[in-house]
């Protein structure tokens, strides 16, 4: 089972203007073939149909936590992209055409069935599909998918990087760069206590490392890079049979932390009248809260 908080992992700043354009770009780290959808239920379905959970606990464990993690990425892309829509159409008479914004915007969709907001597809609109997981009861084999899908998820985030400069994009991968990193060092470590190959001497890929992308600063700062969460308070703790050492690239010691980070608070989102979302009004909200008391 899975305890949800009421926490994004990162705060994110809200933008004055949106950016309908970056926001399908984003699209393709939640729902692309190498998105947070992927990565999430490649790991999930893993860890469900994990073989030997007790005989190997410490991969089993790996798997698991990060899986735990995986959901909150898939938050805060989603998130990202619902601020990017922060803006872009206004509110107003239906007659007076208010979302036509919405013709030049790259993803019609996003404007005619989402309510500008984020949905599981790419950056094209391609819908997330099953086809996308990887679980193929072998040990090995998954790990080393799992290694490959976090290099891709990077190599997206760092194209996505450079076509926007939005600071909500920017923020979100910034810390996505440094949590992808721990990901693929982990699953490098996996894959070295089972054949004894360090598949980690090749990072980076792709050069260059996380320290040229300026939004990852802080986080790499804050020594990101180095930690592997639990996510919970008594499981998953044999990762650290996994996760010990150096880390190759920096030097710096490895450690596992106990439960979930601190995280933050959960943009509330602007009602938009223009899109019918959320659709109550004044009158609707007095009467179901009136409602509500009653049945008290």
């Amino acid at each position: 089972m899975i305890k949800r908080f009421n926490r994004l992992a990162i705060e994110l700043p809200v933008p004055e203007h949106g950016d309908a354009n970056a926001a399908a770009a984003v699209q393709e780290l939640l729902g692309g073939h190498f998105g947070e959808m992927s990565t999430l239920n490649n790991y999930m379905f893993q860890s469900f149909n994990f073989r030997g959970k007790k005989k190997l606990k410490p991969y089993y464990d790996l798997v698991a936590s990060i899986t735990a993690e995986e959901f909150g990425h898939v938050e805060l892309v989603s998130t990202t992209i619902n601020l990017l829509s922060t803006g872009i159409t206004h509110p107003g008479d239906p007659d007076i055409t208010p979302l036509r914004n919405g013709l030049d915007a790259r993803n019609s969709y996003y404007f005619i069935v989402t309510a500008q907001t984020a949905f599981p597809a790419d950056s094209m609109g391609k819908p997330w599909n099953g086809s996308y997981v990887f679980t193929s009861g072998n040990l090995i084999q998954d790990m080393l998918h799992n290694f490959f899908l976090e290099i891709g998820a990077r190599t997206h985030k760092m194209r996505v990087y450079e076509m926007t400069d939005a600071p909500v994009a920017r923020e979100m991968i910034g810390y996505l760069l440094v949590r992808g990193g721990t990901h693929i060092l982990a699953y490098a470590k996996a894959l070295e206590t089972l054949t004894g190959v360090d598949v980690s001497r090749m990072l980076p890929i792709p050069y260059p490392d996380n320290t040229k992308f300026d939004y990852a600063k802080k986080y790499i700062e804050r020594g990101l890079q180095n930690v592997l969460y639990t996510w919970s308070d008594k499981d998953y703790r044999d990762i650290d049979k996994i996760w010990k050492g150096e880390n190759p690239e920096t030097g710096e010691e490895l450690r596992v932390v106990i439960g979930t980070p601190e995280g933050a608070p959960v943009p509330d989102l602007e009602e938009l009248p223009e899109e019918f979302a959320p659709g109550i009004t004044r009158d609707h909200y007095q009467w179901v809260l009136k409602k509500m008391k009653s049945m008290l």
